[in-house]
């Protein structure tokens, strides 16, 4: 397999990965709910909550970029192993289908973004019972997919944007969403279930209620 048709294998699971956690994704839940969920960047610009929206799109148009660029042979991704790419395409498939099963996870309460003044209900169970953020942790693990398969500077960026800013929207914007309007149903749940992967990033329970 040369690295222009990893790429553009790796272009098209990404397109098609874009197509359905976001398009088809956000035509159901408007089906379903009437509204598509989307709720826009948070916080005013300069602040936290704006750059972890805006380098969320910086890591979508950095990764379209890189691949683009690296299944037509305009800037080459660099030479890995050919067990390196396969690798990076199973974990981006796999990846790609977890952030399916959480989002369909959350079923009502999905939604991009996050309206302080709207009430969801907290979902604990299947992958969220073993980390708080599956979806996002999925996301990340898909782009390091996509980086083994085609790695170039463009990805990689893509891939450190998308980190940022996933840190960003679940530390400053989510979890204290969660926290003033679950209190302490959340911090019970945060207490005993890691923030990405398991076991990692729980938080004290008495510190959560403090805060």
């Amino acid at each position: 397999m040369t690295t222009e048709s990893a790429a553009g294998i790796a272009l098209g699971l990404y397109a098609l990965g874009l197509l359905v956690t976001f398009g088809i994704r956000t035509w159901a839940h408007r089906r379903a709910t009437g509204s598509s969920g989307f709720r826009g960047l948070s916080g005013r610009p300069g602040s936290a909550p704006w750059w972890g929206g805006v380098l969320f799109a910086a890591a979508l148009l950095l990764t379209t970029a890189g691949l683009v660029l690296a299944a037509t042979g305009t800037v080459p991704a660099a030479a890995v192993p050919a067990v390196a790419r396969w690798a990076g395409l199973a974990l981006a498939t796999a990846a790609f289908a977890g952030v399916v099963l959480a989002q369909s996870g959350m079923g009502t309460s999905w939604r991009i973004g996050v309206d302080t003044t709207e009430r969801t209900t907290l979902v604990t169970g299947g992958p969220f019972a073993l980390a708080r953020n599956p979806i996002f942790t999925a996301m990340c693990a898909a782009l390091v997919g996509l980086v083994l398969t085609a790695p170039t500077v463009l990805t990689v960026l893509g891939l450190v944007c998308l980190v940022v800013a996933v840190e960003l929207q679940v530390r400053v914007v989510e979890e204290p969403y969660l926290l003033a309007t679950h209190a302490g149903t959340y911090a019970a749940y945060a207490a005993r279930v890691g923030r990405f992967v398991p076991g990692v990033g729980r938080i004290r329970a008495t510190i959560v209620a403090v805060s």
